[in-house]
């Protein structure tokens, strides 16, 4: 045997060797994944199972006051929209044991349309079960959107800190073109319809795009103002700036007939409707759902990752 000939073997026993190597750590990097799937899956269903059961748990029972939550800005896609509310509203009156719904508010308002559309199903939901009253309870803030919802209710109560009103409508802007002008950014726009570039902020401001503006908050804001009549009634006792977004606190919207009394969740509960049972309806992201949407994330990376090791490519 020559000296080349032992180089070769030397050289594809390394080879193989190295291939080997390769071969069992892939192996054992699919093995791990193929594991941590499969605990990711046990334990998806073994929350799922045990959230069903909590939710099943929590709504059986006596006779009990129903909880609905309105926390956050009111918009769609949020815990607090018009979609979930309404849903969370409708299975409180269904339920033959309600015997009165608690709609807890911490909110600074949000969309108004949202708002409205709550509005309208509560003020449906009590037509329909004149025997079930609804209360609203306010903690810290219950402002703009948040009050439009609350005027629907039979009785408002909150603490005398709270933070109450802001009867209004705003719509936010910008405008850039100074800042355009100096960074010498030119802005070309084509439209077909005189108003197309309603208050576009890259365009100086028109007076008559503002009007226009102004008349759609307007119309808006009218809305926001006959809700509260119609809600509150005659215990409203209107001042010339109560339309205007001030805001008040607890103890002197009671005053202004913007609410009813002191109170919490607990003592309308016991007090007022006679049920201190309290079961929550509210529908949030369930540990399943949170479960989910995180191990998503993580399981994206982690294969992401994997595959990066293992010289797999995902498209």
């Amino acid at each position: 045997m020559t000296d080349n000939d032992g180089q070769w073997d030397r050289g594809l026993i390394e080879k193989l060797a190295t291939a080997a190597l390769r071969e069992q750590r892939r192996a054992r990097l699919w093995g791990i994944f193929w594991k941590l799937l499969t605990f990711a899956y046990v334990t998806f269903i073994l929350v799922m199972a045990i959230d069903w059961q909590s939710a099943a748990e929590s709504r059986s029972g006596g006779k009990h006051t129903a909880l609905v939550d309105i926390k956050g800005v009111i918009a769609p896609g949020t815990d607090a929209s018009a979609e979930k509310i309404s849903l969370a509203l409708q299975t409180a009156f269904k339920d033959k044991n309600t015997q009165g719904v608690v709609l807890r508010i911490n909110s600074p308002g949000g969309s108004p349309v949202q708002s409205q559309g709550i509005y309208d199903e509560i003020r449906r939901l009590r037509k329909a079960n004149n025997d079930i009253p609804l209360y609203a309870v306010v903690e810290d803030l219950c402002a703009s959107g948040g009050y439009y919802v609350a005027a629907a209710a039979d009785k408002i109560f909150v603490a005398k800190g709270s933070i109450v009103g802001s009867i209004g409508v705003r719509m936010d802007g910008f405008g850039v073109v100074g800042l355009m002008e100096k960074l010498g950014v030119e802005r070309r726009l084509i439209t077909a319809g005189s108003n197309k570039a309603l208050l576009d902020p890259f365009l100086p401001e028109d007076p008559a795009h503002k009007q226009i503006a102004v008349g759609l908050i307007g119309e808006i804001h009218e809305q926001f103002i006959a809700a509260v009549r119609e809600g509150r009634g005659k215990r409203l006792k209107e001042t010339p700036d109560m339309f205007s977004g001030i805001i008040w606190t607890g103890a002197k919207s009671i005053e202004l007939g913007l609410t009813d009394g002191l109170g919490t969740l607990d003592s309308v509960a016991r007090d007022v409707i006679k049920a201190e049972d309290i079961v929550d309806y509210t529908q949030k992201e369930n540990i399943a759902e949170k479960f989910a949407r995180r191990l998503g994330a993580g399981a994206m990376g982690a294969l992401l990752d994997f595959s990066a090791r293992s010289g797999l490519s995902i498209y």
